[in-house]
């Protein structure tokens, strides 16, 4: 297992993850990402205010970012027609 660090990034600030979670795989942390971005625009949408510009980029314990997920690609906006 291998700590990963999900920091948020909305344009050009960002939030880093100073703790990080242990994780068994790249697969894991895609997994974890999605959901991850998936509660924050959930948390959002409750406000009345989604922001799809954000990200959350994803490094290893050596700092090399080794997944992104934008918010725009972790939902489906279906039109109401």
């Amino acid at each position: 297992m291998q700590t990963y660090y999900f920091h948020l990034r909305d344009g050009t600030d960002v939030l880093l993850d100073p703790d990080g979670r242990l994780l068994p795989s790249l697969s894991a942390v895609a997994g974890a990402a999605l959901f991850e971005a998936r509660s924050i625009i959930s948390a959002d949408a409750k406000g009345g205010n989604i922001s799809l510009g954000q990200s959350i980029e994803v490094e290893n314990e050596a700092g090399k970012v080794v997944h992104t997920i934008a918010f725009a690609d972790a939902v489906h906006i279906k039109g109401t027609s």
